[in-house]
């Protein structure tokens, strides 16, 4: 347990490791590509079965908690990405690109950061699920009305999306470690590690794909992303710890608003703005920074425990 526990901390030298690799070597992790989602719901599975139906009703009964990240999440990020593509002296395809990501929904890779980096998993799931809901009505709006035109995003596959790979597995996880707390328990200590080597895996995959335009977009487009990236983990954690008095949840709300969907965000840019190429690089870009920063939160919550 303690070679697990030091294999775990060194989550951050894993990433930078793994994004390294994928750009030298991107069929090192193309092959992972179909098993993305995959891997997403056996990770929600195993952050079930370290929950119980009590953390969320506690989550429940204050809802002040969701309702902060939920509202930091859709004012704070789209105003960042408008102001940094201003700022960066973004390219049209990527100033819109950038708005589109920042005005999307927490991913779940937010939850699996919170799982690693011992925050508070139950309230980043109900954050995760209330935020991806709310971008139905949120997003094309938000997206709108920075862009100053209409981006369409399908309701029910939304909805599908976020029961299939954060809902559904996640419940599975309670009831077995409801029903089967024996088996809940010979697999719960090892779930961080499976959790480590699927990010790597998934995060070397973006990489992999994205290569080209990675190499081509240079500092400028990765400043911007970073910067946004920042300061949504930056002023969601001090305005959560002014609101909340609570470090743990603190914690937990500034992981939810610093990371965002970019998979949801790279398919809003490509269906319906495809004239302008380019726009999905901040998405693709956003889904490796964004982890890079949270593993380097994982460790520092791990060497400095909420109290």
């Amino acid at each position: 347990m303690k070679i697990l526990g030091r294999i775990i901390d060194a989550f951050p030298v894993w990433i930078l490791i793994g994004s390294v690799l994928a750009l030298i070597e991107p069929t090192l992790f193309l092959w992972f590509k179909p098993y993305i989602g995959l891997a997403l719901t056996v990770i929600m599975l195993g952050m079930g079965l370290v929950l119980r139906a009590e953390d969320f009703k506690r989550v429940l009964e204050n809802p002040l908690l969701v309702g902060a990240a939920a509202l930091f999440q859709y004012t704070l990020m789209p105003f960042y990405g408008w102001a940094l593509g201003r700022l960066f002296d973004l390219s049209q395809p990527l100033a819109v690109g950038l708005i589109i990501v920042a005005c999307c929904p927490g991913g779940t890779a937010s939850n699996v950061i919170c799982y690693l980096a011992r925050a508070n998993v139950a309230l980043s799931v109900s954050m995760t699920a209330v935020s991806t809901l709310l971008a139905v009505i949120a997003t094309p709006l938000l997206t709108a009305l920075l862009i100053g035109d209409r981006v369409e995003v399908s309701i029910w596959n939304l909805m599908i999306g976020t029961a299939s790979v954060v809902l559904v597995p996640v419940i599975g996880g309670i009831l077995v470690n409801r029903y089967l707390p024996r088996a809940a328990r010979r697999v719960a200590p090892f779930s961080p590690l499976a959790a480590l080597i699927a990010i790597l895996l998934v995060i070397g995959s973006i990489i992999g794909e994205d290569r080209e335009v990675l190499l081509e977009s240079g500092f400028q487009l990765l400043a911007a992303v970073t910067t946004l990236h920042l300061l949504g983990f930056g002023s969601g954690y001090w305005l959560a710890k002014w609101l909340l008095k609570d470090e743990q949840a603190s914690r937990t709300v500034a992981i939810e608003v610093g990371m965002q969907n970019s998979g949801l965000g790279a398919v809003l840019a490509r269906d319906n703005f495809p004239a302008l190429i380019g726009v999905a690089a901040p998405s693709a870009i956003t889904g490796s920074v964004h982890n890079i920063i949270g593993s380097l939160i994982v460790w520092m919550c791990r060497r400095y425990p909420a109290r």
